[in-house]
């Protein structure tokens, strides 16, 4: 009987293992909002890194966060370094392209809480209502991710923060 509960147990955990494998080895987070503000509104707030306190839900998971600016004040080349507590972890940004009033895009590597190489693009577009705003992370994922993503969702953990960012990016540029 106890060899049966064995054989079964280790036939259920290769089973996790194999499916963890066989998952997808990236990822994409998108979320977007509406803002009634025009795009050249937006953009200084997501183009200089002095200004994501005003908006970014990440700013406020560690209020003695020691944040480094680097290279010019805004757009290609700015960079933001930053080391917190276990939830802020320590990591590095950098503006790798910036278009006015249309694209950031970021170079984003985590140190801590766990290693990881992501790019994001912050695309702005004009609508009807004023700018379609849409946040997206792309990165890989090591099989420890894979394996983590079958008991957690990343898109909706991560998908949530960039839901209350928009939102307070929208407060901040219809002010």
């Amino acid at each position: 009987m106890l060899a049966t509960i064995l054989i079964i147990l280790v036939v259920i955990i290769a089973a996790v293992l194999i499916f963890a494998a066989i998952q997808p080895s990236d990822f994409v987070v998108t979320r977007s909002a509406s803002i009634r503000a025009p795009a050249e509104a937006i953009f200084p707030l997501i183009n200089d890194f002095k200004r994501w306190p005003e908006w970014s839900p990440y700013e406020k998971l560690d209020p003695q966060m020691k944040r480094t600016l680097s290279g010019p004040e805004s757009g290609k080349g700015a960079a933001y370094a930053w080391e917190g507590n276990s939830k802020a972890g320590k990591g590095r940004m950098e503006i790798v392209n910036s278009a006015p009033a249309a694209l950031v895009a970021l170079k984003l590597d985590f140190e801590k809480p766990f290693r990881a190489n992501n790019t994001v693009d912050f695309t702005l577009t004009p609508s009807a209502e004023g700018t379609t705003v849409t946040w997206t992370m792309r990165g890989g994922r090591p099989f420890i991710a894979k394996l983590m993503g079958l008991f957690m969702n990343f898109d909706t953990l991560v998908g949530k923060d960039f839901e209350a960012g928009l939102d307070n990016l929208r407060r901040a540029s219809e002010k």
